[in-house]
């Protein structure tokens, strides 16, 4: 990070002026946080080289700077108030909030941008009412028991800003991130202690919960084969994840799942959930009719018996508080790793039917599963269909596909 002595530009000086000036009854309420984006934030982000109304007219998906960077959650807005990007690719949050607040303290402003911040796979983020400025590294995991100070990397007051602005805007600017400054400093040994990526978190929920899940269908159901048992693991969970996801980016109301796992059958309601599912999504995920021209339906899982209790654990730590995840921003190609993980691993069944979770031989030989970077896989994409889908309309695509 390059720290050396900047001057803050005028426009900054003025805002810390007049916020001084102001102080006592902006802490009083006197500026709700409209007012703090519209009058505080928003030029002082301009000053870092933000262009925060798109005035150079991007297409919306390189607009510098996105407005409440999420989706509905539950019929309310639940989204960091800016999401500041390069190229399209989001780089940090920030969340702001009224200057009332006492932002060093509490710890809920902190426990909300940071379940944000680490659910978008995000190194750093800010919360800030202007008077305080934090910057917190988000890939510690976020727990409800954090106290507001748990991975804060740097603080500020906005008597700071004049004297340090080098700093703020040696890592904050947009300048400092296109010459690589943001992630070099994200980067660091020093930043990256005891930090953690929310796939591997994640990925190493979902191993128990399988464990959890095939364990329970291995006892209840006598009849199911090893092959059954793999499948119906796999399919639930991913099932139970996809909704979720949903429920955050607004798609699937809110809550469904808790309440239908609240009910003595929990797991007939899944199942109506995943049916509706199916007529809603027509996807492979969901596919329970024998339909013309598709794959087989999965005919195992509505004849299984799951007992709620273990649906209930599972389902439970999909939610706030017991989450630290927010699945509004969490990457969807989490479930395409959720896959691979499964693929590392079966499930086989001792000679008394109890399910145990093992890793293949061939998987345990490599040490461990490999994954395919993203990058590579969108230039393997583009040079291979993408040329035969270039210019074609969906059915022209359809046709190829189907046709190849």
């Amino acid at each position: 990070m390059d720290t050396a002595v900047q001057q803050a530009p005028q426009v900054v000086l003025d805002l810390v002026e007049r916020f001084d000036l102001h102080r006592e009854t902006y802490l009083a309420g006197g500026l709700n946080e409209t007012q703090l984006r519209n009058e505080f934030l928003n030029p002082f982000f301009e000053a870092l080289g933000w262009d925060i109304f798109n005035r150079n007219g991007y297409h919306e998906a390189y607009k510098d700077v996105v407005h409440e960077d999420a989706i509905k959650v539950g019929g309310k807005t639940e989204a960091p108030d800016y999401g500041f990007r390069i190229g399209g690719v989001r780089k940090f949050f920030v969340e702001a909030k009224r200057p009332s607040h006492r932002l060093k303290d509490e710890p809920l402003p902190a426990l909300q941008l940071r379940r944000y911040g680490w659910s978008a796979k995000l190194a750093l983020s800010i919360l800030t009412d202007f008077e305080e400025f934090a910057v917190y590294d988000c890939r510690v995991k976020p727990e409800p028991s954090d106290p507001a100070g748990k991975a804060r990397v740097h603080y500020y007051t906005y008597k700071d800003f004049p004297r340090r602005w080098g700093e703020i805007a040696g890592l904050f600017s947009r300048e400092a991130i296109l010459k690589g400054a943001f992630d070099r400093y994200a980067q660091s040994a020093k930043l990256k202690r005891g930090t953690a990526e929310v796939d591997a978190a994640f990925l190493a929920e979902i191993e128990e919960w399988r464990e959890l899940l095939a364990r329970n269908l291995a006892l209840r159901n006598r009849q199911i084969s090893e092959s059954e048992l793999n499948h119906a693991v796999q399919m639930t969970l991913d099932r139970i994840v996809f909704l979720r996801m949903c429920e955050d980016r607004g798609i699937e109301p809110y809550g469904q799942l808790q309440e239908v796992v609240r009910h003595a059958d929990a797991y007939a309601g899944l199942l109506k959930l995943f049916r509706h599912a199916d007529d809603r999504y027509n996807s492979g995920l969901f596919h329970f009719e024998k339909e013309k021209d598709r794959e087989p339906p999965d005919t195992v899982s509505a004849t299984l018996t799951v007992d709620g209790h273990v649906l209930k654990t599972i389902v439970k730590h999909l939610y706030h508080p017991d989450s630290s995840y927010e699945f509004s921003v969490i990457p969807t190609a989490i479930l395409g790793q959720v896959y691979e993980r499964f693929l590392g691993k079966v499930i086989r069944l001792s000679p008394s039917h109890r399910a145990v979770v093992e890793e293949k031989p061939e998987v345990r030989k490599a040490g461990g599963v490999y994954y395919t970077p993203a990058h590579i896989v969108e230039a393997i994409v583009k040079r291979t269909i993408g040329r035969w889908l270039e210019g074609k309309t969906l059915k022209q695509a359809a046709m190829i596909v189907s046709f190849r």
